[in-house]
């Protein structure tokens, strides 16, 4: 190559980087004004971006809360290794996952995906050797009923999984079915979301590749919120009754 051909060659990869990295005027996915966005702000305005309560520290090296956790410490039998949550579900929180989860407002995917990406970031924080670890990673997910499948038209849990899988190169397979339909579980107390949950899961091995249902997997389970972790560990009961399996929880929120 010339050196005019290396000087067209740098002039153009410096203007496509820098393309990338400055602001676009766009609408902020959560006040909807057109301000100007960064890649790394999620396709959020700066003031909307900074109020997102991220989870920085861990208080339960169970469920991940950022507090003491009574949840944790009152259940009897724990199927998943643990569970990691990007954000605080604060009420800016709720509303941004009501919108995207109950008023159908599905571009909200992408940022709540890529929202998730920090809590697979906490998640390895407590694996300094993984890049050593034998064991096959993937992404899976909570299922819905076909019930709330036909209510909502799509699986949230389903969406941020897939968007989950884009951003750190892992696949996704679905595992689980739901083979009947429960109530909304925050408006239940403990007890009765533990007994309303026992055989809704079912696992669904037609999509796993024959290596991995005969190796060792490390099973990334995604979900929306973690509230008290009784739908989470009730699905990882059913993985790890299947299979040669490690359970981690990965959640938006908590």
């Amino acid at each position: 190559m010339t050196n005019s051909g290396i000087g067209h060659w740098l002039k153009k990869a410096w203007t496509t980087l820098a393309s990338i990295l400055s602001p676009v005027k766009a609408e902020c996915l959560l006040c909807k004004k057109v301000s100007e966005l960064r890649l790394e702000q999620l396709g959020l305005c700066i003031s909307c971006y900074q109020k997102v309560p991220w989870i920085q520290e861990v208080r339960c090296p169970t469920c991940g809360r950022s507090e003491r956790c009574w949840d944790c410490q009152r259940r009897q039998q724990t199927f998943f290794k643990r569970s990691r949550s990007a954000v605080r579900y604060d009420d800016a929180m709720k509303e941004l996952l009501a919108r995207y989860k109950y008023r159908g407002d599905e571009r909200l995917k992408t940022v709540i995906g890529r929202m998730l990406v920090h809590a697979y970031h906490l998640s390895q924080l407590e694996q300094p050797n993984s890049g050593s670890d034998p064991a096959q990673k993937i992404i899976t997910f909570v299922p819905v009923s076909e019930r709330r499948m036909l209510e909502r038209g799509f699986n949230q849990a389903d969406q941020m999984a897939i968007e989950l899988g884009k951003r750190v190169g892992l696949p996704v397979i679905p595992l689980l079915n739901r083979s009947k339909h429960t109530d909304k579980q925050s408006f239940k107390k403990r007890n009765e979301r533990l007994d309303d949950l026992e055989h809704v899961f079912e696992i669904d091995l037609s999509r796993l590749d024959i290596r991995c249902s005969t190796a060792s997997l490390h099973i990334y389970l995604v979900d929306d919120v973690y509230t008290t972790g009784s739908t989470m560990n009730q699905c990882a009961k059913v993985l790890k009754t299947s299979l040669s399996a490690e359970v981690v929880g990965l959640t938006w929120a908590r």
